[in-house]
């Protein structure tokens, strides 16, 4: 039974919506921060870096209460203002591609995060979790929601098309061309319905944002044994989450990049491949698999298949049949020697919406020996292993939709 409950978002003004919305920090290349910091006085950009007034690197404990300030500068100049009412917010994406993704931002329950009624497939490192709730704690709002998937459901999406006939009370395009729209859903019976149809659900999962969720968990924790007077009420027993049915979950793959080949030669590295899988010399031509279990390698100008031979299909949980982790157990660890797929610097990662032609690119430039691409993950693959209580290997999905930050936010 999953609680997915309304609440009051604090939201910029429709006039300056667009200019506040931007994309996760990290995102941008420092060349593209700088000129929207120097460019943009309104972007959410300017909270989350604080230092730039400053022109001065800030971290830690100073940074976070700095962010705090300028989140107060941004209510008390009225480009944030804050709903009166209990919603639910609509929310639909049209992006470059013209693929169109149609959800609902609302609260979800720690509890519920706690309790499993939330299931996650991916595995978090702890301190990055310790270091987000501290975040939290001090800057008491969050701005990008927790991307949740849910069986379709046909009162949910009826609701959902109702709405959108509505003028939506935003609609913008980033330079990214993508189309934001958002309808707010305040009226009570219809709230009432929807909450219905989720409690019905035993069971969502997280799609992507593993770490915001954990660490949205941990404040619960720690407020709920510290406040003597706990009710269950209090707003940090939820947090935010953009909520899409699994239909329109876009799902891509993650290709791996090595710098070295472990003090193998070529030769040998392909002749203790040939081991587990059947290799084919593909040349020079970009190439893709198109199967589970059969892979892409590119390496030393060349681009090859590889076919996971059939007697190794034994596979005895969902974790062990994908792909991400049949090429850990297979090639990463014990011929290319990488254990720690989240901290080992010879190994980085591209996603998969970016053309091949990135890996072929990044290995002839030298600074990575071989490439290896996948197919993507499915919905079901994803769910079997979260409801084994596996976990999938770090960036073994790039999951969209990806939202803008500062659009919905919520305090706690």
């Amino acid at each position: 039974m999953a609680k997915i409950l309304p609440f009051k978002a604090v939201r910029p003004t429709r006039d300056k919506v667009s200019l506040v919305a931007a994309r996760s920090y990290q995102s941008y290349t420092i060349e593209q921060r700088e000129a929207r910091l120097r460019d943009n006085p309104f972007s959410f950009l300017h909270i989350v870096n604080p230092g730039y007034k400053y022109d001065k690197e800030i971290s830690g404990k100073d940074r976070y209460d700095l962010v705090r300030n300028r989140y107060l500068e941004f209510k008390e100049d009225s480009i944030f203002v804050h709903d009166e009412k209990p919603s639910y917010y609509i929310y639909k994406i049209v992006n470059r591609d013209q693929q169109v993704f149609n959800g609902i931002v609302a609260a979800a329950s720690a509890e519920d995060y706690e309790n499993d009624i939330i299931k996650k497939h991916e595995d978090t490192i702890e301190y990055r979790e310790r270091i987000f709730k501290d975040y939290l704690k001090t800057v008491g709002f969050n701005a990008e929601p927790v991307l949740l998937t849910y069986p379709d459901n046909q009162v949910i999406s009826n609701i959902i098309k109702e709405t959108q006939k509505e003028r939506a009370e935003f609609e913008f395009t980033t330079t990214y061309r993508d189309t934001h729209y958002l309808w707010k859903l305040e009226n009570p019976s219809i709230i009432a319905s929807i909450q219905k149809e989720f409690e019905q659900m035993p069971t969502i999962y997280i799609a992507d944002g593993h770490h915001r969720s954990a660490s949205s968990y941990l404040l619960y924790k720690e407020e709920k044994e510290q406040n003597p007077n706990h009710t269950g009420l209090e707003s940090y027993n939820k947090f935010m989450t953009f909520l899409i049915p699994e239909s329109e979950l876009c799902i891509h793959e993650f290709n791996r990049l090595v710098k070295d080949l472990n003090g193998l030669s070529k030769e040998e590295f392909l002749i203790q491949l040939d081991t587990i899988f059947r290799i084919e010399n593909r040349g020079v031509m970009l190439y893709k698999p198109s199967k589970k279990h059969h892979f892409s390698m590119y390496l030393d100008g060349e681009f090859y298949s590889l076919y996971l031979r059939k007697t190794l299909y034994n596979f005895k949980t969902a974790l062990e049949a994908l792909d991400a982790q049949i090429l850990y157990n297979t090639i990463l660890q014990p011929i290319l020697g990488i254990e720690d797929l989240r901290n080992d610097d010879r190994i980085n990662y591209i996603n998969g919406k970016k053309d091949v032609i990135n890996v072929k690119s990044a290995i002839d430039s030298g600074d990575f020996a071989v490439g290896f691409g996948m197919v993507p993950v499915d919905i079901t693959e994803i769910k079997q292993i979260a409801n084994e209580g596996l976990k999938m290997p770090p960036k073994s999905t790039f999951i969209e939709p990806k939202l803008r930050s500062g659009v919905t936010i919520y305090e706690f």
